[in-house]
């Protein structure tokens, strides 16, 4: 568990680790959820997504603006197909939603694997940081390998800041009952964390 981290730390530290590869929109850093539920922190890791959409400003433009039934931001991070992570909200965001606290106890003592969610007991929108692929979540749009490193150097900083591991890495589906994103295997996302880790490491002692 840990003090959520600031605009600014996040920002600095991603685009320095991916030059050309960030893109900010005004507001960003103030644009969150603020205090609703459980507000936001402490924080125990990062979820990801898929956003349901085809293309990168569909997303952007549903990701921070919500929609009648769900206000935005949606995430914290959009990356896109080409790698690049789009800071959309920083603070409290609708991503997460309500899930299971027996997920969230092995996510605390970083304990795979984590028990299949049943429940709807913990904010999850207050404990993690959210991030999501663009990609239209049918099992057949591919997730390039470039959108795939990005969102892990993006979870590997915060894990890293944090002094997390990839197992603080955790899949909306992993969380929360019927939910099916992301689409892709999550152990295989981890492990592409730990290694894009290394990189991170390696950027703050070359500091």
């Amino acid at each position: 568990m840990a003090t959520p981290l600031g605009a600014a730390t996040f920002y600095g530290d991603l685009k320095d680790l991916l030059p050309g590869k960030v893109k900010t929109y005004p507001g960003w850093e103030r644009h969150n959820r603020g205090t609703r539920g459980d507000g936001w922190g402490p924080v125990h890791g990062v979820m990801i997504h898929h956003t349901v959409t085809k293309s990168t400003s569909a997303a952007i433009e549903l990701c921070r603006t919500g929609h009648s039934g769900l206000p935005g931001p949606l995430y914290n991070v959009v990356v896109n197909k080409s790698g690049i992570c789009h800071l959309i909200g920083w603070g409290r965001a609708n991503h997460a939603g309500m899930g299971d606290s027996d997920v969230l106890a092995h996510v605390l003592r970083e304990e795979l694997p984590y028990p299949r969610p049943n429940e709807t007991d913990v904010d999850g929108n207050a404990r993690f940081y959210g991030i999501a692929l663009l990609n239209m979540g049918d099992g057949e749009d591919p997730f390039p390998k470039a959108q795939l490193d990005s969102a892990a150097s993006a979870a590997a900083l915060i894990c890293a800041i944090h002094g997390w591991s990839e197992r603080s890495v955790i899949g909306h589906k992993e969380w929360q009952p019927g939910k099916i994103d992301p689409r892709f295997g999550m152990g295989s996302f981890r492990t592409r964390v730990r290694v894009r880790r290394q990189h991170v490491d390696a950027y703050f002692r070359g500091r």
